[in-house]
């Protein structure tokens, strides 16, 4: 999927689920941390996703694990603009750079990246929404509770559904206040992002509550430790729970799939959304 593909999705009122594959050049992410640091891993790894089925690559610089500390701009921007640049030599594919600081996403987009997911929707950089508006790109608000170093300590909620709902909306209204277009904006209810473990399975289970939003819903489970926990399994074994967490997901309206497996995720879609679009009366 080009850009041009992902603005007529944007604009589709049925849109096919898409794959967003995870690329993190950072020396420290909870799954995959160090294996990419290397642009020319990194931009090989970006095409062995898309030759998979990915259809945007997320490329993020600064890991935002739970308990993580923030990198410097400059050390962000070492790890992720080479990659970007390399990786658009080779391919049209819709590129997201995963980040909350403004200068970054603006020199990340300068060097071809199509998409900004930014995990704080907005709020930890004041220059962030210019930075959209410049580029007129799509962007992904997410919520979360604190920032990773401290989103994890006592998370609580009166109703998280009506919560995250309420900040989601908060922060879409914001944006296109701000001169964001409307259809640009992709929401995140920000599963892992001070959740605890019971939060995140509500989450999932009412994805459909999201979606009632009016904006394409984005999750982003995969190997998350909510999986991790309820099965007393490490990262690299939690494929089965990401798996149904996003089939569920898709039959509750979830349209964007975050995720480190991309074939396995792809097929189980695929399949997924076959039964759920069938007609029981044909035979």
């Amino acid at each position: 999927m080009n850009i041009s593909e992902l603005n007529d999705w944007l604009h589709s009122e049925n849109q096919p689920p898409l794959i967003m594959g995870v690329l993190n050049v950072t020396p420290d992410s909870f799954t995959d941390g160090g294996k990419f640091l290397d642009p020319i891993n990194a931009v090989n790894h970006a095409m062995d996703m898309i030759a998979d089925g990915a259809d945007i690559i997320d490329i993020g610089g600064e890991s935002t694990r739970p308990f993580s500390e923030s990198v410097s701009e400059e050390e962000e921007l070492s790890r992720v603009i080479s990659v970007i640049k390399k990786l658009r030599e080779q391919t049209d594919t819709v590129i997201s750079i995963d980040t909350t600081k403004s200068s970054v996403a603006d020199s990340a987009c300068n060097a071809g990246a199509d998409l900004v997911n930014d995990i704080s929707g907005l709020l930890f950089d004041d220059k962030m929404i210019d930075t959209i508006k410049k580029h007129d790109c799509p962007v992904i608000l997410m919520h979360i509770v604190g920032n990773p170093k401290t989103m994890q300590e006592n998370p609580s909620y009166n109703n998280v559904i009506s919560d995250i709902s309420i900040h989601l909306l908060d922060r879409a209204k914001f944006a296109i206040k701000n001169g964001v277009k409307e259809y640009n904006i992709i929401l995140d209810p920000g599963i892992g992002f001070g959740k605890t473990v019971s939060n995140n399975f509500s989450i999932i289970n009412n994805i459909d509550q999201f979606t009632q939003l009016g904006y394409p819903i984005l999750v982003g489970a995969s190997r998350k430790s909510f999986i991790g926990k309820t099965l007393d399994v490490d990262e690299n074994n939690r494929i089965e729970g990401t798996i149904v967490s996003n089939v569920i997901a898709l039959e509750r309206g979830c349209k964007i799939f975050r995720v480190h497996d991309i074939v396995e995720t792809k097929r189980a879609l695929i399949i997924a959304n076959k039964i759920f679009n069938s007609n029981a009366l044909n035979t």
